[in-house]
């Protein structure tokens, strides 16, 4: 963490830092454990994980016109939360991989004022908008996440040891 970095520094940093929180949620499960729906709505630990890939694609990738990768999913009927489209373990976390390096190009190409336009919205973002909604984003969701993980096998913590 760049504790006296400049401001695209620290926000990237407290983005990557939930980033890794997200993936550090799954580790030690099982496959049925992480797609397991926990919820009534069918959240699972990978969908989770499936769900903030698809937004890194879209607010940091798309919103800027990069072009992201085509998803086997509909994200706006929901199928971004649910890991159960005949999607592997692997090809969920590697797509959450893939979306991080998308976005940390764009990041680095861009400024913090730079103007994108997100296609399911009327208006324009920063890119300053988007990387602190998308802390918050992933923030929440790995506190989602840290509940799951607890009903699941008693793992609690929202911070990797060490």
């Amino acid at each position: 963490m760049p504790y006296a970095g400049g401001e695209k520094e620290t926000l990237l940093a407290s983005l990557r830092r939930h980033r890794d929180a997200a993936l550090w949620k799954l580790e030690g499960l099982d496959d049925e454990q992480l797609r397991r729906p926990m919820t009534p709505s069918g959240t699972s630990l990978l969908g989770l994980v499936k769900h903030l890939a698809s937004a890194e694609y879209g607010w940091f990738v798309e919103s800027f016109g990069r072009e992201a990768e085509p998803l086997w999913f509909d994200p706006y009927e929901g199928e971004d939360m649910r890991a159960d489209q005949g999607e592997t373990t692997a090809q969920i976390v590697e797509f959450y991989g893939r979306a991080n390096a998308a976005a940390d190009r764009v990041i680095a190409e861009l400024d913090l004022a730079d103007l994108g336009r997100p296609a399911w919205r009327d208006q324009y973002v920063t890119l300053r908008w988007v990387l602190v909604h998308m802390i918050e984003d992933t923030a929440r969701h790995v506190g989602h996440m840290d509940i799951l993980r607890e009903y699941l096998d008693g793992a609690t913590g929202v911070v990797r040891p060490g």
